[in-house]
């Protein structure tokens, strides 16, 4: 369903979304907002693929909502609090798993004008945070391999991760080095680009984009007058 759409119309759904959970206050319309995330990414067919993701997130918005009640909080606001975070974060794996790359950069440089080295350095954030994960957990087999234990307490068990963490800040220095020498081989920084991807708006798209404003402004308008 949502590769239907262009990339600019998915950011800016991803931006209204979030724009939505920032605006609401209350439980009941949080809750209702990240249904329909939920329902979105099942829809795409990526809920399966997605689901370690979407379980982590929920177990950090349960703990976030533990620290806001801890720090003397209500609980409505602790449930408020998670709710926020994860409806913030699930629209962005939706964005993410129905959205090439190559294609987002395209979107960015085209239609929100955005300098093409600011979009390169954004998705390539993007593109290295599964590699990233991929070989964080490589290096924990292999130091497993070797003996490491992560049995203990919790300071014995960060201690024990240094021997993680070093070399894989290792390998991603060596990976950054590699991108950088292969991105001044390919004149990355000229002011010509070109792209493949045909990301123009169509009359669906704009379509979405009018029905996400006119969302907007009644979740706007609901919050000054207190109905939500």
């Amino acid at each position: 369903m949502m590769k239907r759409f262009v990339p600019v119309t998915k950011l800016l759904g991803t931006f209204a979304f979030s724009f939505w959970a920032l605006v609401l206050h209350t439980t009941l319309p949080l809750i209702v907002l990240v249904c329909i995330e939920l329902l979105i990414l099942a829809a795409c067919g990526s809920i399966s693929r997605n689901s370690k993701a979407v379980f982590s997130l929920c177990i950090f918005a349960a703990f976030l909502a533990l620290v806001q009640l801890l720090g003397g909080g209500s609980l409505e606001s602790a449930y408020v609090t998670g709710l926020r975070m994860l409806a913030m974060t699930v629209v962005f794996i939706i964005l993410l798993t129905t959205t090439r790359l190559q294609d987002l950069t395209a979107a960015l440089v085209k239609q929100i004008k955005i300098p093409y080295e600011y979009a390169f350095m954004f998705t390539a954030a993007l593109r290295f945070v599964p590699d990233f994960i991929s070989e964080s957990h490589t290096v924990q087999e292999a130091q497993a391999c070797r003996g490491l234990s992560t049995q203990g307490n919790v300071f014995k068990k960060l201690i024990n991760y240094m021997s993680v963490i070093q070399p894989l800040m290792l390998k991603s220095l060596g990976r950054s080095e590699t991108m950088a020498l292969s991105l001044e081989l390919r004149g990355f920084g000229s002011n010509e680009h070109s792209f493949m991807s045909n990301v123009h708006p169509r009359s669906m798209d704009y379509l979405v984009m009018a029905a996400l404003l006119i969302v907007s402004a009644g979740v706007v308008y609901m919050r000054l007058t207190g109905i939500v």
